[in-house]
């Protein structure tokens, strides 16, 4: 087994001690659940029970902690209902068109939702270390008093028992959802909040995505025995469940009208389960030993699909851990349910009814995911764009290479995407919290688009063979914590040698664009001047591409000053000091010689305007 449980915690406790050296005092809270909850497939409710075991391993002592209730979004008059009904592009798989497509007319459908078809999660009795303490429910937030302070490096137990009814699907999480799939359970239990070095991270549920606390998972789940389950963490008792886990060649009675199945899930920071009665259960080795799992509806016009998405899940996943880094666990399993596709820990939920294409395609970005967001486990909600923006970019990659499309530029794209934003006059910088921007337009392009760019163009900046190396690097540093950005650019530092700062501020906390020109081209004394502008206020170090009579051509590099740092391989014409709007290439050759000259003959300099990069004579 991969993951064995007892040498991770070892691993962490050494863990612990090199990164208080060697990461400035890095900590992470730790938290342990152990729950049990009993499904009444019939009115779509379940009660639970949960032990909390939570270690503090900040240096500050805490006085109090927070609880995310997500299902408590599903009801009439909540924050996420409330923010459909007054930004201009909701989410269409949240509300219903009353109007045209020219003219839409947008109803939230949360807002029509009946008392049997919201979703809520309440908290019947809650206890510290066996006494009880008080709490408030703010809508998807439980705040909790702690009864005595818990100090650093001390731990803490919470007991709980709760109850909770499944939303009709609406997003990522609910019942019946548009395939017909039963359970779509996400954010479906009491999740404590993260505390971090910038404090505690309470954020209501209102659409965007999540930040969780690293921890062990020990579940327990009651339901229906036709009800086939498939989502986060190892079964520890097929031998009574049978559906596909059974060992080959075991016969599995299943006695009485419900069964449960137990989970362990060892150093994850959420767990997410699926359940239909329709699912198909196939299993496949990939050539690392991970097992692959998928659960999909006993459908004839899907079978085929889901057939052939199989082995090209096996060859992502071989991609990625040559291209990240192993991945750690011993299954991932891709399941038919939610609303579209969407990660979670050791899982996917994604919809079904697709072409070949698209089902790869979605396979591809919600299993890069494990990589960037589930074992990097950046803040989503602050980061979306280090979420969003770096599986784009590698997804992106896997899919060109798997499916054979042989793409020039297989992230064009990106590029196109957030060209158009950067021209729009709506961009917000990336450092916007998910939930604050103006339009899903802007978070789209933002997190996906601008996201994959900044990765896709730092390879134009130190080099593609330093971006490849970064990834790795950063890969092996930062598994299994919570990267923030400037963690992720001092990685590429240490690997390029190049100073970076000013590209991690200018592409993701502000809206300064790219932009360069040929501004004129002039033969002085049988050399030939080309003078260069920078009209955006993002400053780049910058490649011209010259074209000779004969058909011979040449790449003059100009280093940016204040990276400190050049590509050594490129012929020098000097650094530009972004402070100079102008600057000067002299080329040893007659204009006449000359057939054309090109800024970033790449493309993969973000220039937002292309129009005057090339001269021709």
């Amino acid at each position: 087994m991969k993951f064995n449980l007892q040498g991770l915690l070892f691993s962490l406790l050494v863990t612990g001690a090199l990164t208080a050296q060697n990461q400035s005092g890095y900590w992470q809270q730790k938290v342990d659940y152990k729950m049990e909850v009993d499904v009444n497939v019939k009115n779509y409710q379940y009660n639970g029970k949960q032990e909390l075991t939570y270690t503090n391993n900040s240096p500050d002592t805490l006085t109090k902690v927070f609880y995310h209730l997500f299902f408590n979004a599903f009801q009439p008059g909540s924050q996420m209902d409330a923010r459909l009904q007054s930004i201009p592009d909701p989410d269409g798989r949240m509300v219903n068109n009353l109007g045209t497509r020219e003219n839409p007319e947008y109803e939230s459908r949360i807002s029509k939702l009946n008392e049997d078809e919201i979703g809520f999660l309440k908290v019947k009795s809650l206890k510290q270390d066996g006494d009880k303490v008080t709490y408030k429910t703010i809508e998807t937030v439980l705040q909790v008093a702690l009864n005595k302070p818990l100090l650093p490096g001390k731990s803490t137990t919470f007991s709980m028992d709760f109850e909770g009814q499944v939303p009709v699907q609406i997003r990522r999480s609910g019942r019946n959802n548009a395939e017909g799939v039963a359970l779509s359970m996400t954010q479906w239990y009491p999740k404590l909040a993260e505390y971090d070095f910038e404090g505690w991270h309470a954020d209501p549920y209102i659409g965007r995505e999540f930040h969780g606390v690293w921890g062990d998972f020990d579940v327990k789940i009651t339901i229906d025995k036709d009800y086939i389950l498939g989502g986060t963490g190892y079964l520890q008792n097929p031998q009574e469940i049978g559906y596909g886990y059974e060992e080959e060649g075991q016969k599995v009675k299943r006695k009485g009208k419900k069964i449960t199945w137990h989970f362990l899930a060892p150093n994850v920071h959420d767990f997410t389960w699926a359940a239909d009665p329709d699912y198909i259960h196939d299993k496949l080795k990939a050539e690392d030993g991970t097992m692959l799992h998928f659960l999909y509806k006993d459908n004839k016009e899907i079978k085929e699909n889901w057939k052939k998405l199989q082995p090209k899940t096996a060859e992502l996943l071989a991609y990625y851990n040559k291209h990240i880094g192993q991945y750690p666990y011993d299954q991932y399993s891709v399941i038919q349910g939610g609303d579209g596709g969407m990660e979670y820990a050791m899982c996917t939920l994604i919809t079904g009814e697709r072409s070949y294409e698209s089902l790869v395609g979605v396979t591809a970005h919600e299993f890069a995911h494990s990589w960037f967001q589930f074992l990097l486990a950046t803040n989503e909600s602050q980061h979306e764009w280090m979420d969003e923006g770096f599986t784009t970019y590698i997804s992106v990659l896997a899919e060109d290479e798997i499916l054979n499309q042989n793409s020039p530029n297989p992230l064009n794209g990106s590029y196109r995407g957030y060209n158009y934003l950067a021209n729009s006059g709506q961009e917000q910088p990336l450092s916007t919290h998910a939930d604050r921007y103006q339009t899903n337009m802007n978070y789209g392009i933002g997190a996906y688009s601008k996201g994959s760019v900044f990765l896709a163009q730092l390879g134009y900046i130190i080099g593609e063979e330093n971006l490849a190396k970064t990834l790795k690097r950063y890969y092996q540093e930062w598994k299994f914590k919570h990267p923030t950005p400037n963690d992720f650019i001092r990685v590429a530092e240490k690997v390029s040698g190049a100073e970076l700062s000013w590209y991690l501020n200018d592409w993701t906390r502000t809206t300064n664009t790219i932009d360069y020109g040929i501004k004129s081209v002039e033969e002085v004394e049988n050399m030939t001047q080309v003078t260069l502008e920078r009209i955006g206020q993002m400053p780049m170090p910058i490649e011209v591409k010259i074209t000779f009579s004969n058909g011979e051509t040449a790449i003059i590099y100009t280093p940016l000053t204040m990276m400190n740092w050049k590509k050594e391989d490129l012929e020098n014409s000097g650094s530009w000091a972004w402070a100079y709007p102008t600057h000067v290439i002299e080329l040893y050759a007659a204009k006449e010689n000359i057939k054309k000259i090109e800024i970033d003959p790449s493309g993969l300099m973000a220039d937002i305007d292309r129009s005057n990069n090339v001269w021709e004579n």
